[in-house]
């Protein structure tokens, strides 16, 4: 089995397909050598209020990019050695993964407030669209007030 390899200390991916949450953890694991601590979040799709599927959507030509100097936002503001960001699109049904964050720095703190800040933008003010499809069709889903409020914290 070849080895996953990381596409550099700043590793941001759009997959259209699962991800292999256990390959990438071990991977970024091994690049980050100098780091004091390293934090990752699995977002998953919840299986509440009868949700049979998730559909995330994008405007290609912005996605990419954007969620690039997100990283590299997060990288120069909590002085970052290395992130993962992984993003799916298309549709996926409840216990699959969504978004993997990891973060990693000589400090704890920096990486847990950098997966923090990551996952507060890729929830609220990403260039994703999210839609729910239940028993009586499809949903779309719109950031929660609380999900504006974690986004705020940061400016």
């Amino acid at each position: 089995m070849a080895r996953l390899r990381l596409e550099s200390p700043l590793d941001v991916r759009l997959m259209d397909r699962g991800l292999s949450v256990g390959e990438a953890l071990a991977a970024f694991n091994a690049a980050q050598g100098g780091a004091g601590a390293i934090v990752s979040m699995l977002g998953k799709v919840r299986p509440d209020d009868d949700v049979k599927a998730l559909e995330l959507t994008h405007y290609e030509p912005l996605t990419l990019p954007g969620i690039q100097v997100l990283a590299d936002t997060a990288r120069n503001r909590f002085s970052l050695t290395g992130a993962v960001v992984w993003h799916r699109i298309g549709v996926m049904v409840p216990g699959e993964a969504i978004v993997l964050v990891a973060t990693a720095a000589l400090h704890r703190r920096d990486a847990f407030a950098a997966a923090d800040y990551l996952m507060d933008h890729l929830k609220s003010a990403a260039w994703l669209w999210k839609r729910e499809r239940r028993a009586d069709g499809w949903h779309w889903i719109e950031p929660r007030s609380q999900d504006h409020a974690d986004l705020a914290r940061w400016k």
